[in-house]
């Protein structure tokens, strides 16, 4: 039980800590694109599995298709997604320029860091209250348990 409640938890560190990496800031990180699907031959695909993606300045993500056919795809996916990026289509590659933040927009991602955070001690707090719940039932049975012993013990002395 307390390995289960050790592997939860840490599932839940770990899903925050992915919400945290989708943040877009000033520095290009290919995470933000984790949450991209593409549309590839009728199935919802993730874009890390169609394209090589990297980094090669600080504020621009190149992507690189395994399959060139499927460019307008990744472009589309792109656009739709809510990255905020635009995509540049060469033919070859594709490239994500990332613009320096504003001010308006550092104040919007701290409002989101500290909700996806609050989701994260939301998710710990919820699982921990079921373990503390599960805990007081077992606690429950045992009594209960103890207690029929008892009354049988007195019965069967009779």
């Amino acid at each position: 039980m307390l390995d289960d409640l050790k592997d939860n938890m840490q599932k839940s560190v770990e899903a925050t800590q992915r919400s945290f990496n989708t943040i877009r800031t000033g520095r290009a990180n290919p995470a933000i694109l984790d949450r991209v699907t593409v549309d590839y031959y009728g199935t919802e695909t993730p874009l890390n599995q169609l394209a090589n993606i990297s980094t090669p300045e600080a504020t621009m993500i190149m992507i690189q298709p395994y399959d060139k056919g499927s460019m307008g795809q990744i472009e589309k996916a792109i656009q739709m997604s809510d990255v905020g990026l635009t995509p540049n289509n060469d033919g070859q590659v594709i490239r994500l320029n990332i613009p320096p933040l504003t001010e308006e927009r550092r104040k919007d991602l701290v409002k989101l860091a500290s909700k996806m955070a609050e989701e994260g001690k939301v998710a710990i707090r919820n699982i921990r209250r079921d373990a503390i719940d599960d805990v007081r039932k077992q606690e429950k049975i045992a009594i209960f348990l103890k207690m029929n012993l008892v009354i049988y013990k007195m019965i069967s002395k009779r």
